[in-house]
């Protein structure tokens, strides 16, 4: 029969005219929803090229080192327009990896190391350049300089670009042609770049986790995503269901399964069109008190979908990307840029930038943090700051100096104590008289606090006092209260984010945060979930930061709902 096919709801539709079998061999795989909605559509299973044949005794040599300059020109092509793709798309820090891949493909100690292996053992291209990667890859893991020790990855990814390009691989491992299920084990940042996400119907990994990079894109483009799901190799190509809601993914479904999930497809992009009325209007309860919707970010590039779902500002930027997408420290300036242009773009409207929040799940090897018994209740975010404070100096020289380009808010996270507020206050005062010593402009940005531990919970009053803002991070606060490691699949039934002791937690800090005179905003997943929007405003919560695709249907949630009953 003909069929609508390659459509998401929460994204673009697109109808492709594609066959479907009357008869297929259903099956339903079940997952852990990263972001809600449904998406129908052809599966497209991203395939990364690791297995390198090995041919012996070529018959050309010289054939061979052509295949591989030509190879190298490719590459370089290739991460001649990533570069400016990730610019437009996510800013300076992010594209500053491909220039550094760029540079190795320049190095004569890679090209002659191929060249002679070549030659030497008269093997094919292929083969030398991998074995060139592994080599170069092992001598920089060894070096004890640590910027050199952070180059081992980047030396294996260019050479296994190389080799995808000599084995005729695209430019990803991505090659649907029309709208697509993206399944993959897992996608890096550097992948997730150079996606056509025009083609992307929704997420679908093996691992990952509800905060990793491919979810929170998931949550930016506002399109179906699941993570946890073990799928079969044989997927490819044939038709699928994503229920984001459900948490599940159904391979080649039959006739009955799809015109159910097209009817509810229809409903959704209905429910949709209906949100879409409420871009511009006031997060207000019916008795018209008013509170603060905004929306959380990873990069630059996601400020497009703040301003077309009509939120009110940025609640969370989440810094630490520009970190992560980088093979070093992003520089000041490289920092100020990226700051100062989401600021622009966002017109006065308020920005609050977190700092730093590297470590547990999200690390760099440029950082050499080593291996932790328990990373998440280890070395990171603000304990990093406070102990390597010429890391923190740099960026907080570039938050003030982007805060005169727009409405400011620096947040604090990991904090546990009032003496660490202290400490903070002291750095950025030390920050701020250097930039007066050296006449640069800036503004006096609000502060404030994550609020995701037990610590900062109970000391939600003496906290208030010290900063002009609470965020509250709900996906860490679950963890932490309920002693429940998120990224543990074995502990899924019992991480409870409804559970009463968070619940309590969070009117509590809401409470003490008044008390100290603080505002209080909540940006962990649990302030999209509208099932809690009423009790949250029962609470007394000031703003709600939530990711782009959810802002309409809080703001419905929120317009909902009579404070006066």
């Amino acid at each position: 029969m003909g069929a609508k096919a390659g459509i998401a709801v929460f994204a673009p539709v697109h109808w492709t005219g594609i066959f479907l079998s009357e008869k297929g061999e259903e099956m339903e795989l079940q997952g852990k929803s990263v972001f809600g909605g449904v998406a129908i559509g052809r599966i497209s299973i991203y395939k990364k090229k690791d297995n390198v044949v090995k041919r012996t005794k070529v018959d050309d040599v010289d054939a061979e080192l052509e295949r591989f300059e030509k190879a190298r020109v490719k590459a370089q092509e290739q991460l001649a327009g990533l570069h400016d793709k990730a610019m437009k798309e996510v800013g300076e820090a992010e594209a500053a990896v491909f220039e550094v891949h760029q540079m190795f493909l320049d190095d004569l100690d890679l090209i002659e190391q191929v060249q002679n292996i070549v030659k030497n053992e008269s093997i094919n291209a292929e083969y030398a350049v991998a074995r060139t990667g592994d080599n170069m890859s092992e001598m920089f893991a060894n070096m004890d300089d640590e910027y050199m020790r952070g180059r081992a990855a980047d030396v294996l990814d260019v050479c296994n670009r190389v080799v995808s390009v000599l084995q005729g691989a695209g430019d990803t491992g991505f090659t649907a042609t029309e709208p697509s299920i993206l399944l993959a084990d897992d996608l890096a940042p550097s992948e997730t770049v150079q996606l056509d996400k025009s083609l992307v119907l929704s997420f679908v990994t093996r691992h990952g986790s509800t905060s990793s990079h491919t979810a929170i894109l998931a949550r930016t483009m506002g399109i179906p995503a699941l993570i946890s799901v073990d799928y079969p190799e044989d997927a490819d190509g044939k038709m699928g269901i994503v229920d984001g809601t459900e948490g599940k993914i159904i391979i080649d479904p039959d006739s009955a399964t799809i015109e159910v999930y097209k009817k509810k497809l229809e409903k959704e992009l209905e429910k949709k069109k209906m949100l879409q009325e409420l871009k511009d209007k006031p997060t207000e309860t019916i008795d018209g008190h008013s509170i603060h919707l905004y929306s959380n970010i990873g990069g630059v590039g996601d400020v497009a979908s703040v301003l077309e779902n009509g939120s009110e500002g940025v609640g969370l930027f989440r810094s630490e990307f520009l970190y992560l997408e980088s093979s070093d420290f992003p520089s000041e300036e490289t920092q100020f840029k990226a700051y100062r242009t989401v600021l622009e773009n966002m017109a006065g409207k308020k920005v609050i930038i977190r700092t730093l929040d590297i470590g547990a799940d999200k690390q760099v090897d440029y950082l050499n943090l080593g291996d932790e018994e328990n990373p998440a209740l280890g070395y990171r975010a603000i304990r990093i700051c406070l102990t390597q404070q010429d890391i923190f100096k740099t960026q907080l020289r570039a938050l003030l100096r982007a805060s005169y380009y727009g409405n400011l808010g620096i947040m604090f996270p990991m904090i546990i104590s009032v003496d660490e507020v202290h400490q903070i206050k002291d750095i950025l005062a030390e920050v701020k008289k250097e930039l007066d010593d050296a006449g640069v402009q800036y503004k006096d940005p609000e502060i404030g606090i994550m609020v995701e531990t037990p610590a900062a919970v109970l000391l939600s009053e003496e906290l208030g006092k010290e900063v002009d803002f609470f965020s509250i991070g709900t996906n860490d606060l679950t963890q932490y209260t309920l002693a429940i490691d998120r990224q543990n699949a074995k502990l899924e039934n019992i991480n409870d984010p409804h559970h009463p002791a968070v619940l309590r937690a969070i009117q509590m800090t809401i409470e003490n945060g008044h008390k100290g005179g603080a505002w209080v905003g909540i940006c962990g997943e649990l302030g999209a979930d509208t099932t809690l929007t009423e009790t949250f405003l029962r609470m007394g919560v000031d703003e709600l930061s939530v990711s782009p695709g959810r802002t309409l249907s809080v703001r419905d949630a929120v317009r909902k709902v009579d404070l006066s009953k």
